[in-house]
């Protein structure tokens, strides 16, 4: 026999997948290339695909197998030629030379470890897998805690069985591959004590938008199988690779909690099995910020070392707390999007969700619930028709590539649902926790992922659109046009748009939509009552303080979308609601006054100083302070709205300073927006305060005209494009420019009439700041407007 059957990853590379198959040629290539940036992976060897094919001669089973093969093309059922090849590999005898090097190998291995009979892991990887233009994700079985060299021996056969598993046969098939033209290699590694701490997943860009410059992370208890498959929901850290190695900087920009119901652990007699977490496993976060950036780092290593985007598993041995890579491979889906063109998906409707999960991918579907329960059911299932389970295996792929649309009570990002739906385009919704429960065979739904990271159900067919946007003609220009934004879930969906950064990140749509507390009842929750108090507990749940949860949440959210425009600009304006919209906060009630009018009552700066929200205003602070000092997205502006007066302006600044956010410290710089007539009237001395303006047309034709915005009565005299409001937004620039301030402009206007686009031009604006949906329209109607005035960029 050839002396290839059994090879140690350290003599590998990736080369070698005609050899070993691409999951063992990445161990190889991690084990010998990436020792020295620190990248620590278990030691194992490889069982060849010449190992394979010996056993195969062998057992003179290539012609046997061929001959049930054809019995395909001849109209025989696929599980039943697939059964009929498995029982043929698995029936065979493996050659004594071959038993005798893994015998050997495996010696090895125990010697290393110190143990007679070491866990490893015992992993199928195929000479056709983890290509760049194939993923065949889960396709071959994978053997955990196998103890024995009796036992490693018979999962290396079973694993060459399951290169004909019914999934992997109709793969290969549909991906044009030739089934005895593709042989498999088998992966022997010693297993990390994951049992007893956690694994999980890292990708070296954002999974759903294709944004490059994050690492994500997706960490549960146990081993890291309950994360591929989709049987957990995970925690799910992201990272910011440009500062990840700025001094000082800890740049983990968001956060988010998974159910973690449940860990897959050792079994005492072999094998792996399922059990229930603790409730306080479930409140507690899988990984310290240490190691989520230590994970990141390597990430990035193994990115640059691979030259493409990278999909990489993890794990930690809960008995010495150290952290393994335990895989790497090219990531095949965002990697071989086309870049100068995005689809956009948009509900034409409004509706309420009947249940949400993570949004795998951007696109929206619709159609007819079909509830199965087993990939076995697959006749059962309707071309087009929404899938809705509890999780997905690579069994459940040929039922998944009839679906419009997939959903399922289980999994995260990188489950196995999560990633099969990328590679197919079908939009799915994963980790809703009911959907087997609420949603009903035969309803018909919509299944909208277009509206952020958080994925819809709606019951009905609702109106939605598609359009391809070309991002290779868009026009330079002077006036720098940018986005408004408020929902850090959206925050990657536009990284590819052109866009001059963020205008305007109302705060208070972070506050309401994903923190929901009113900040004075969490900086003091001991003047609630009691029936509040335990809302709010209930609420802050697994937060070392309320205020903690309160700044987290707002440091997540801003750190996102401020990560997804850096460099350039991100205007974060501090909290502007109402009273009235604060009382509805939870807790909020008993900390808001009653006004006859909180249009012109208690709102903006006023309330940032007075004793009644100095301590909420405090937390805003302590938000903005974690985004730019500890993430390091110094990017962020921060913006005053309805700032009366000059002197009112000097007390903010000092409060601000108080919470250690002062103006010119770190090049911060501070706005105020332009939306009451005496910003315009005093903008030189508003001018001596703050670093520029923002222009909010809204307010600012209110108060000019006296026209409640808000009045349907009243509604045909609203109009931005009034002389008056026209001359304030002149006189404004007249002064600021003056002073050497900028000025934009943030409000919808731009995105519905162009001619008011073209009017800010020609008055000289700085800025506008639109809807993501009307930014290359914008961009266009500026160009012209630019264009005729003569003022177009160079």
């Amino acid at each position: 026999m050839n002396t290839t059957l059994v090879v140690p990853f350290d003599t590998l590379g990736r080369g070698d997948v005609a050899l070993v198959g691409g999951k063992n040629a990445s161990l190889g290539e991690l084990t010998r290339h990436l020792a020295h940036a620190g990248v620590p992976v278990p030691p194992g060897f490889a069982v060849t695909a010449d190992a394979y094919r010996a056993f195969l001669d062998a057992n003179d089973l290539p012609a046997r197998i061929a001959a049930e093969l054809r019995r395909l093309d001849d109209g025989s059922p696929l599980a039943e030629v697939g059964e009929r090849i498995r029982t043929l590999i698995r029936q065979g005898r493996m050659p004594g030379e071959l038993v005798a090097e893994i015998a050997a190998f495996y010696a090895g291995l125990a010697a290393d470890a110190g143990e007679d009979e070491p866990a490893v892991a015992v992993r199928s990887s195929a000479t056709a897998e983890d290509l760049p233009e194939a993923s065949f994700a889960g396709q071959q079985e994978s053997f955990l805690n196998v103890r024995g060299l009796d036992a490693v021996v018979a999962a290396c056969q079973r694993c060459f069985a399951s290169l004909f598993t019914d999934r992997a046969i109709n793969y290969r098939r549909d991906l044009g591959f030739g089934d005895l033209d593709v042989a498999l290699s088998v992966g022997v590694q010693v297993m990390a004590g994951a049992d007893r701490a956690g694994a999980g997943t890292a990708f070296s860009l954002d999974t759903e938008t294709g944004f490059p410059r994050v690492v994500l992370v997706n960490a549960a208890w146990g081993l890291g199988e309950s994360v591929v498959s989709g049987a957990v929901d995970p925690d799910e850290y992201v990272v910011f690779k440009p500062l990840l190695d700025q001094p000082g900087i800890r740049p983990v920009i968001s956060r988010a909690k998974g159910r973690k119901e449940q860990k897959v652990v050792y079994r005492a007699t072999g094998g792996t099995t399922a059990t229930a977490t603790s409730v306080e496993e479930r409140d507690a976060w899988v990984l310290t910020t240490d190691e989520i950036l230590r994970i990141a780092r390597w990430v990035v290593a193994i990115e640059h070392h691979y030259g493409t985007a990278v999909d990489v598993e993890w794990a930690k041995d809960g008995r010495t707390g150290e952290l393994f890579v335990v895989q790497a491979r090219p990531e095949t889906v965002q990697t071989r999007r086309h870049t100068t063109t995005m689809r956009t998906f948009r509900l034409r409707e409004e509706a309420e969700p009947v249940v949400s999960g993570l949004a795998v991918g951007d696109a929206i579907g619709a159609g007819v619930v079909c509830k199965l329960s087993s990939a076995a059911d697959i006749d059962a299932f309707p071309d087009g028709g929404v899938l809705v389970t509890g999780v997905t295996d690579p069994d459940w792929e040929p039922i998944m590539k009839k679906a419009a649309a997939i959903v399922t009570d289980h999994g995260g990002r990188t489950s196995h649902a999560a990633i099969v739906s990328r590679e197919l385009g079908v939009p799915a919704v994963v980790g809703t926790g009911s959907a087997t429960t609420v949603l009903a065979d035969g309803d018909g739904v919509t299944v909208s992922c277009a509206e952020g990271d958080r994925g819809h159900v709606y019951r009905g067919r609702l109106a939605y659109s598609a359009e391809d946007l070309d991002l290779t003609a868009i026009p330079a220009t002077r006036t720098r046009v940018m986005l408004n934004v408020a929902d850090p879930a959206a925050a990657f969906r536009w990284w590819r748009l052109p866009a001059a950064g963020v205008g305007l990140l109302r705060m208070e749509f972070l506050v309401a939509n994903h923190i929901k507390v009113h900040p004075m009842a969490l900086a003091h929750p001991e003047w609630l009552d009691s029936a509040t108090r335990q809302r709010v507990e209930r609420i802050t749940r697994g937060s070392a303080t309320p205020a903690d949860y309160f700044v987290d949440r707002l440091a997540d959210g801003i750190g996102r979308i401020a990560a997804a425009h850096w460099p350039e600009p991100v205007v974060v304006r501090m909290s502007d609601f109402k009273t009235n919209e604060y009382a509805t906060l939870v807790g909020g009630a008993g900390f808001e006054p009653s006004e006859e009018n909180p249009m012109l009552g208690w709102r903006g700066a006023s309330r940032y100083y007075a004793p009644g929200y100095r301590d909420g205003f405090a937390l805003e602070c302590r938000a903005i302070r974690r985004v730019r000092d500890a993430m390091g997205l110094r990017n962020v502006i921060v913006m005053i709205p309805f700032c009366r007066t000059p002197d009112e302006g000097r007390q903010v600044l000092a409060t601000m300073a108080d919470e250690g956010l002062v103006r010119g410290e770190n090049g911060l710089k501070v706005y105020v927006m332009a939306e009451i007539p005496s910003n315009i009237i005093l903008a030189a001395r508003f001018a001596e305060l703050f670093d520029g303006f923002s222009i909010g047309s809204n307010d600012l034709t209110q108060l000019t005209l006296g026209v409640d915005r808000d009045s349907d009565l009243l509604a045909p005299l609203f109009d931005e494009r009034d002389p008056a409001v026209e001359w304030s937004i002149r006189r404004l620039l007249e002064l600021a420019h003056a002073a050497g301030a900028p000025v934009g402009l943030c409000g919808q206007r731009p995105s519905d009439d162009p001619d008011f686009a073209r009017t800010l031009v020609r008055a000289g604006i700085d800025s506008i700041s639109v809807t993501p949906d009307s930014l290359l329209a914008v961009i266009r109607h500026v160009a012209d407007a630019e264009r005729a005035a003569g003022t177009e960029a160079a």
